[in-house]
């Protein structure tokens, strides 16, 4: 199958394409919980670390169009990696994800869960500075975990990556469940339209 989907569409090309195609998948690859948070409505919660557990399962029965959403982009960039080389073709990747969608006012449906990874970093990057500031008066080597974390900060946004979240991908409460799998993955692979729809 060619490509006709471009590889990333900005949040008005999206709504457009909700519009004109109403079989579009909205696929978020946030955690659960984040996802729980806030979420474009009519999407559907597929975490990367589902996708990269189960790469060599996908297969799509359909040709939807798909757009991968995420918080900025990088994660849904990554998630396209992915199920490309799964095989799966018609993907685009939301520009600027769930935040750029609220920059254009588009609608958002708000709930309870965890805080987004990005913020989740700072807090992690912020603690982690501070601690080692102050834990430098008592020995004053330690001032270099400041140093540390200001490398790793810059080398994630040179590279478009980030380990510390990937590390936090880690925790519990951003973790997909053991048997969810079965749940979500129908979601971008299914025939029929996605059931896990939030259309609220």
């Amino acid at each position: 199958m060619s490509r006709t989907m471009p590889v990333t569409m900005e949040t008005p090309q999206v709504r457009n394409l909700l519009e004109t195609n109403p079989r579009t998948r909205l696929i978020d690859v946030r955690t659960p919980g984040e996802f729980a948070a806030a979420h474009i409505p009519g999407s559907s919660n597929v975490p990367l670390d589902l996708l990269r557990e189960h790469r060599s399962e996908l297969t799509a029965s359909h040709e939807d169009p798909v757009v991968l959403v995420c918080a900025s982009g990088a994660r849904a960039e990554q998630a396209r990696s992915v199920l490309e080389t799964a095989g799966l073709d018609q993907l685009s990747v939301l520009s600027g994800g769930v935040t750029g969608w609220q920059q254009h006012d588009a609608p958002m449906n708000h709930g309870s869960g965890t805080w987004g990874m990005e913020r989740q970093v700072r807090l992690t990057a912020g603690l982690l500075v501070l601690a080692g500031v102050l834990a430098s008066i008592a020995y004053e080597p330690l001032k270099w975990i400041a140093g540390f974390v200001g490398g790793g900060l810059t080398f994630a946004a040179i590279s478009n990556t980030c380990a510390m979240s990937r590390v936090l991908g880690l925790l519990p409460h951003n973790r997909t469940r053991k048997g969810d799998a079965r749940r979500m993955l129908p979601a971008l692979t299914g025939e029929q339209a996605p059931t896990g729809r939030t259309a609220d």
